[in-house]
């Protein structure tokens, strides 16, 4: 066996020096490839927004729109498009918990799966189960059982004449916010109004014609001074009780939605909002009706980014 070499001190120093600089440099080409990595990643993510992402939600990878949820809160809202769009009404085994009262209608329209849903009638009164509470249960469990591309939240609303809201109208919500969930805690009040933009949809507005405006949601049908300022803090146009809800739970699973809102009543008008509410609501559903249709006709066939 041949004797042991003997390293001098300067050569030990030599060997170490190479081999903390080649580690040295091994660390600096992955600090490298990371930020490439990191770079083309932000790329990809303004890419996606430039081509229509808008508010919390991204685009969701480059395909067609195959399935859309709608979510109605009123039996009145919801029949007129189960009639137009001829869906089936689950009158089997449902999807949905056991015991619960939401209802579900489906079909295929053009290139479209569509999903209605909305949350029944209340099991001991026996009205529309509205409000943001049911709104939240139903557009969960039908996101959780149906996977769609896209949600839509279509109802009715009231407007303010002072934002130039009049009865009839039609808006696409631009931003929703919560208008009676008081928190006066630094932080917590931000939490608590949950304002935030919704899935922009630049090409549907414009080949549509429809009005764009802010939306503000609360469980009470009448407006209190307190839900008066805060509506009024979010520079709101309408009023609903149940998009910001929905919108809550979008934003939470990560799938994009649109909010088309039609006008039965003047907030700050002179009639009693829920007299004038009851007076318009047959006729306004119609309006309702039509413009989800001119909506669905657009997006069968598109992307997302086509919105």
């Amino acid at each position: 066996m041949a004797p042991p070499v003997e390293i001098s001190g300067a050569a030990a120093e030599a060997a170490a020096a190479v081999e903390e600089g080649a580690v040295v440099e091994e660390a600096e080409a992955a600090v490298e490839e990371a930020a490439a990595a990191a770079a083309a990643a932000e790329e990809v993510a303004a890419t996606a927004a430039d081509k229509g992402g808008g508010g919390d939600v991204a685009v969701r990878g480059d395909r067609p729109i195959s399935t859309v949820l709608i979510v109605i809160a009123m039996q009145t809202e919801a029949l007129p498009l189960v009639n137009k769009f001829r869906l089936t009404e689950d009158t089997g085994q449902s999807l949905f918990p056991k015991g619960v009262p939401w209802v579900r209608y489906h079909g295929k329209y053009k290139d479209l799966y569509i999903n209605l849903v909305w949350p029944g009638k209340d099991s001991v009164l026996g009205v529309d189960s509205v409000g943001t509470v049911s709104a939240s249960l139903v557009t969960y469990a039908s996101v959780q059982a149906f996977k769609p591309d896209l949600i839509i939240n279509a109802g009715t609303a009231g407007g303010f004449k002072a934002k130039g809201a009049c009865v009839g109208d039609v808006y696409i919500a631009s931003d929703v916010a919560f208008h009676d969930r008081r928190i006066p805690i630094p932080v917590f009040d931000l939490y608590g109004i949950g304002a935030r933009p919704t899935f922009s949809t630049p090409n549907l507005l414009k080949e549509l014609n429809l009005k764009l405006g802010k939306l503000s949601t609360g469980d009470s049908l009448d407006m209190s001074p307190q839900d008066e300022a805060a509506i009024q803090a979010n520079d709101a146009t309408i009023k609903d009780m149940e998009g910001a809800a929905v919108a809550y739970v979008a934003n939470l699973l990560s799938v994009p939605a649109i909010f088309i809102k039609a006008v039965t009543d003047i907030v700050d008008g002179e009639k009693p909002t829920a007299e004038e509410f009851l007076q318009n609501l047959i006729a306004v559903t119609a309006a309702l009706d039509h413009a989800v249709t001119k909506v669905i006709d657009f997006v069968s066939g598109k992307f997302l980014s086509d919105l």
